[in-house]
């Protein structure tokens, strides 16, 4: 090691810190949406994709949706998966950096909230709502509860005082809970992503005239992936770049068994979005004051 001089121990230290940088391992949070075993089943091929794709040891962290931000705040996460508002709430509270967004459905990176009421229904404007049942998707939801709570608002129906009442869906699976209420008569409107109902009516579960829409909210990002302000900026692009090339035939190996990342993901791919984008979002929690703008 003596005869190296100044000049090899510098060449030896710089392979060190490379090496170190290559076996990086990645703990990526990804927030349980159906139920833990769906959540498992669609992310794991993404997950050995990324390992693949990044050199670096990606492994999977499942959550609830109340405890990704406690895990993002703690540093127990380097990426996480979530929806577009929890991306909101860990980018203004834990400094989030954007990495990408799902493209699913028909408006791909962006979706919408809808309320919807059976087709027979007498109401057909969101006035005729006053005095009705209502279910809401779950709270933490963007476009299950976040956009239409603030589409009523904004339509000067206040949820709180106006509608006769209004509740949220047990257990997993809610959103599809929440149009099989409508469809059946437990609530007289509901709300939930579109997207919902455009996956139901495609796999036959709904027929497309069994609901009507009554309103609608504007288009905003979906489900995002973003990183811990920790991270290096190198491994976040790595991990970007990993995202945005992932095509439909992208392969992954779970088990012994070869996946196709994007169909076992239930998504077409991923895009690249600006933070901007996500002002949609901040604007309705805004309007409905919810975190990271909760007023009590």
């Amino acid at each position: 090691m003596l005869g190296l001089g100044l000049s090899g121990l510098v060449v030896l230290f710089l392979l060190g810190i490379g090496c170190r940088e290559e076996s990086r391992t990645l703990r990526i949070g990804y927030m349980i949406c159906n139920s833990l075993e769906e959540t498992r089943e669609r992310f794991e091929p993404l997950t050995a994709y990324l390992s693949q794709a990044t050199g670096a040891r990606c492994e999977p962290v499942y959550l609830d949706t109340q405890d990704v931000e406690d895990a993002f705040a703690g540093g127990k996460l380097d990426l996480v998966h979530t929806n577009s508002l929890l991306y909101v709430i860990l980018r203004a509270r834990h400094g989030a950096e954007l990495v990408a967004a799902d493209r699913r459905g028909t408006f791909g990176a962006l979706a919408r909230g809808v309320i919807v009421v059976r087709a027979d229904s007498e109401i057909q404007t969101l006035a005729d709502l006053k005095g009705k049942r209502l279910v809401f998707g779950p709270q933490w939801a963007p476009f299950g509860f976040l956009a239409p709570y603030a589409l009523l608002l904004d339509n000067g129906l206040d949820p709180e005082t106006d509608l006769g009442l209004y509740a949220f869906p047990k257990g997993t699976w809610k959103h599809e809970k929440i149009i099989y209420s409508v469809l059946y008569g437990a609530y007289a409107a509901g709300a939930a992503p579109l997207i919902d109902l455009e996956e139901m009516a495609a796999q036959g579960r709904i027929a497309p005239d069994d609901l009507r829409v009554i309103a609608r909210s504007d288009l905003a990002p979906y489900c995002t992936v973003s990183a811990h302000p920790g991270l290096p900026v190198t491994w976040r692009e790595r991990v970007r770049q990993a995202l945005l090339q992932v095509g439909p035939e992208t392969m992954a190996e779970v088990d012994g068994e070869r996946l196709r990342v994007l169909q076992r993901g239930l998504i077409t791919g991923f895009e690249a979005l600006q933070d901007a984008d996500y002002d949609t979002i901040r604007g309705w929690a805004r309007t409905a004051r919810m975190p990271p703008y909760e007023q009590y």
